[in-house]
């Protein structure tokens, strides 16, 4: 099978008028690439809808383009999402009608897409009820991620945000404590209470979480380090604070 093939058979779309037919049958999209510069009448035509739609997009050199395929792209390729996002107020809103604790788990400036499908993989393990993403700066919720996820993501709901501020606002009044994960804290995870409904939050592993989050954390926590390395794989971090939940929430019942 060649390159172009493969990608196509992963969900790429070349050209503006597939990408403006997607948007309008509800295709989910996961990224647009668009060419610096492009004017076209059909561009024109198009972009309002990648607005209107919250698709999001980039302007890339046309070599970039190029690269992707040799069809004719007319300046715009697009990625399809494997999956259909979810709102997370309708989970967290289902959730307690079910009478349970909602665990959710928010993702800032996780782009690695092999992190992100194992810890969706992981979190489909353990019973969280939704995974966050950020509409930028996030991976790719693509074939490969799916892949990676072993399936997972076929199963378990993704709410991609445009204000994750607005987001934690939101689960912060509904009732559930946001729990940051960092190594700016004096605070283990095992001692703290991780029970009830919860939000935990896990950054990238250049920068953490964003400031401005982890302000809004009502809780911050750290894992133990013994050995000369001092962060863990954000994938493993994550799936070592879930499984406490899990230990937490089977002793509380």
């Amino acid at each position: 099978m060649n390159k172009t093939k493969a990608n196509l058979d992963k969900g790429l779309l070349i050209g503006t008028r597939p990408l403006l037919e997607a948007i309008e049958a509800g295709k989910e999209i996961d990224k647009v690439m668009i060419q610096r510069g492009l004017k076209s009448p059909t561009f024109q035509e198009l972009l309002p809808y990648i607005k209107k739609h919250q698709v999001p997009f980039q302007y890339v050199p046309i070599e970039k383009l190029n690269r992707i395929t040799r069809k004719n792209h007319q300046g715009v390729i697009a990625f399809s999402s494997s999956v259909e996002f979810q709102n997370i107020e309708t989970i967290v809103e289902d959730c307690f009608a079910q009478g349970k604790n909602p665990l959710i788990l928010l993702l800032d400036r996780v782009t690695d897409v092999r992190n992100f499908g194992a810890i969706c993989r992981t979190a489909e393990c353990t019973g969280v009820d939704a995974v966050v993403v950020p509409t930028r700066n996030s991976a790719p919720v693509n074939f490969d991620a799916l892949k990676t996820s072993a399936g997972a993501l076929h199963h378990i709901p993704v709410c991609r945000e445009m204000n994750l501020k607005e987001t934690i606002s939101y689960l912060k009044n509904s009732g559930l404590k946001m729990i940051g994960c960092t190594e700016k804290t004096d605070d283990l995870l095992f001692e703290t209470d991780l029970s009830g409904p919860a939000c935990l939050v896990m950054g990238s592993e250049e920068n953490g979480i964003s400031p401005e989050y982890l302000k809004m954390c009502d809780y911050k926590v750290k894992l133990p380090m013994s050995g000369k390395i001092g962060s863990l794989n954000v994938s493993v971090a994550t799936g070592a604070l879930l499984y406490e939940v899990v230990r937490q929430r089977s002793l509380a019942n």
